[in-house]
């Protein structure tokens, strides 16, 4: 499973020195509060707006998202790396 991280935009963003306002004239949103709400999670960014973003973040659209893995997979995958140790 994946899951939207919005803490690897806002830190991108500001890495890259952009305001909330350059955010938003980039992504053709009304202005910097509104653009802010995305970047918060008030609002979802949706899937069209992906691309852009990566683009405007130089970033690649799969940067946005992180993978979770299960904890009993993990435990799983601890168990067969001990098995081999032995």
């Amino acid at each position: 499973m994946k899951i939207f991280n919005l803490e690897f935009i806002k830190h991108r963003r500001q890495e890259l020195e952009m305001t909330l306002q350059e955010a938003a004239d980039l992504m053709n949103m009304k202005n910097a509060s509104t653009y802010m709400k995305y970047e918060n999670g008030t609002y979802s960014f949706k899937a069209e707006h992906l691309p852009l973003l990566a683009k405007i973040l130089k970033c690649n659209t799969e940067s946005f998202f992180i993978k979770m893995v299960a904890k009993t997979a993990i435990q799983d995958y601890v168990s067969i790396l001990n098995l081999h140790k032995k």
